[in-house]
C-alpha cells in the first residue's frame, strides 16, 4: 500500500491543554507551516515514529492477516505492528512502547483496531503535535473501493487535549510494489535500495 501524502490526520488544530500547546509550538518540525530547516523531529536521530504517525511516514506497508492477528509491515526502518485479533481487552499492566498495543475486531467490513500502552516520546504527525502516555488511538480501517484504503482515527489523550479528535488516512493498493530495505542511521540518512 502506498501511503497519502499527507502530514497530519487533520486540517483543523485539536484543543491543545496548556501544556501540550506550549510544547507544541516550541518543537521545530521539518513539514507544515512551521517547518524549519533546523528541524528537531525524534525521527532524524532515528527514534521509532510510533502510533499513529507511522500511517504518515510515506513508505509503503503491507497488511497480512492470519487467524488471530493482522500484522503490518513497514518498509520504513522495518517496523511491524501486531493487532491482536484473539483478545478483548488489553492487558492490565503495560510497559509503554513505541508502537503500543492493538487489539481489533471486525465490524462488518471494517477493522477496528484500539491501541493504548505508547509512551510519550513521540509525535502524532509530521508537523509536531505532542501526547502524553494516557493516549489512546482507535482506527477505523475498510476498503473504499477495491485500490483503496482508509483509515479514520479518533485521537484521545486527556492529559494533553480538551477533546478527542478525528482524522483521516488513505491507501492506494500497489500490486507490483515489494517492500524494499531502508535502514535509518545516527547520522541522518536512510537508505531506500
Amino acid at each position: 500500500m502506498e501511503h497519502q501524502n499527507a502530514i497530519t490526520f487533520s486540517s483543523e488544530e485539536p484543543p491543545f491543554l496548556p501544556w501540550a500547546e506550549e510544547k507544541y509550538k516550541s518543537v521545530k518540525p521539518g513539514y507544515g507551516p512551521r517547518a524549519t530547516p533546523d528541524s528537531e523531529d525524534p525521527i532524524l536521530n532515528c527514534l521509532p515514529p510510533g502510533v499513529p504517525r507511522i500511517m504518515l511516514i510515506p513508505f509503503p506497508m503491507q497488511t497480512i492477516q492470519v487467524p488471530d492477528e493482522v500484522i503490518m509491515l513497514f518498509e520504513y526502518d522495518h517496523f511491524i505492528r501486531h493487532i491482536y485479533l484473539d483478545r478483548h481487552e488489553h492487558p492490565k499492566e503495560l510497559d509503554l512502547t513505541w508502537m503500543g498495543d492493538s487489539i481489533g475486531w471486525w465490524e462488518g467490513n471494517t477493522l477496528v483496531v484500539d491501541t493504548v500502552g505508547l509512551n510519550d516520546k513521540t509525535w502524532l504527525d509530521q508537523v509536531g503535535h505532542p501526547h502524553s502516555d494516557a493516549l489512546h488511538v482507535v482506527e477505523r480501517i475498510r476498503r473504499i473501493d477495491h485500490d483503496t484504503l482508509q483509515d479514520d482515527l479518533t485521537i484521545d489523550d486527556p492529559k494533553a487535549y480538551k477533546k478527542t479528535w478525528t482524522g483521516s488516512q488513505v491507501f492506494k493498493l500497489r500490486p507490483t510494489w515489494h517492500l524494499l530495505e531502508y535502514v535509518c542511521t545516527d547520522v541522518r540518512t536512510g537508505a531506500r535500495r
